[in-house]
């Protein structure tokens, strides 16, 4: 039996002080470095106000930062000081392109890469499309010290095909920055979705929520870990700030249904035509 995986999902509020955001999420990471975590994630836009919960206003440059930056090298700094992985969420600007993106940090300190969210949502407190440009890395799946990880960044994690891409690429594990609102779907929704993904895929979920209220929408917080047969294996408090811890046995991805059957038996010859 292989040695467990300690996980932590840092789930926290956000207020317009960026500052202030940083270093409580700063001082979070070293408390769950301590406490043995292995890989350490954070939700979307972690150390910011939810920008797209207002219809963008003009240019955005100015509210994003280049990756890598001043916050990616704190965080690099840190996860090689613990030795420990490390999935962020942060609003990129890339020349005059702006992302929402996850640069994904090796325990060594070294930056591995970046996920840019695919897909892009217009909707009510989710003006997403005045901030963000489509993605352009696809689904890449980083080989990290704690096993094989990929991102599914908030919208994208509604997208079967983007879900599919990462188990085809090899993830043993899929972390999930979300910005989840309280009564945006039906409850349940959110863990349903990723249990599903999880067995049909033959991966551990890790979905990291905001928390808190802010000027136009409430975040549920309620981040939650779900393993390869489809289990809910560990959730956090709703309403507050926490830390989910959650240990899990990569080796369980390999003897998992989907491992063993759905993806050897798949007919992908069959399916271009059939999502055109």
């Amino acid at each position: 039996m292989s040695e467990p995986l300690k996980l932590a999902l840092i789930q926290q509020h956000a207020t317009p002080d960026r500052s202030e955001n940083l270093a409580r999420g700063l001082r979070t990471f070293a408390e769950a470095a301590e406490n043995g975590a292995r890989v350490i994630a954070f939700a979307e836009l972690a150390f910011t106000h939810f920008y797209p919960q207002h219809p963008a206003p003009g240019s955005v440059q100015q509210l994003a930062e280049p990756i890598p930056g001043s916050t990616t090298g704190k965080f690099m700094a840190l996860a090689k000081k613990y030795g420990v992985v490390t999935v962020l969420n942060l609003f990129e600007r890339a020349g005059d392109k702006t992302y929402d993106s996850s640069p994904v940090i090796d325990a060594d300190g070294t930056l591995l890469g970046v996920t840019r969210m695919v897909h892009i949502i217009e909707a009510p407190c989710f003006h997403e499309q005045g901030y963000y440009v489509p993605g352009d890395t696809g689904a890449p799946v980083y080989q990290t010290a704690a096993g094989k990880i990929g991102v599914a960044i908030c919208y994208d994690r509604h997208y079967p095909e983007y879900m599919r891409a990462l188990a085809l690429h090899g993830a043993d594990l899929v972390i999930v920055p979300q910005a989840g609102a309280i009564d945006e779907w039906p409850a349940g929704i959110f863990e349903a979705e990723m249990q599903m993904a999880g067995f049909q895929n033959g991966y551990f979920t890790a979905l990291c929520n905001r928390v808190g209220k802010e000027d136009s929408v409430e975040f549920e917080g309620k981040s939650f870990v779900t393993a390869p047969d489809g289990s809910v294996i560990a959730q956090a408090k709703a309403g507050v700030d926490d830390i989910l811890y959650a240990e899990i046995d990569l080796a369980k991805v390999a003897t998992s249904n989907a491992r063993q059957h759905f993806l050897v038996d798949r007919r992908p010859e069959l399916y271009s035509d059939w999502l055109k």
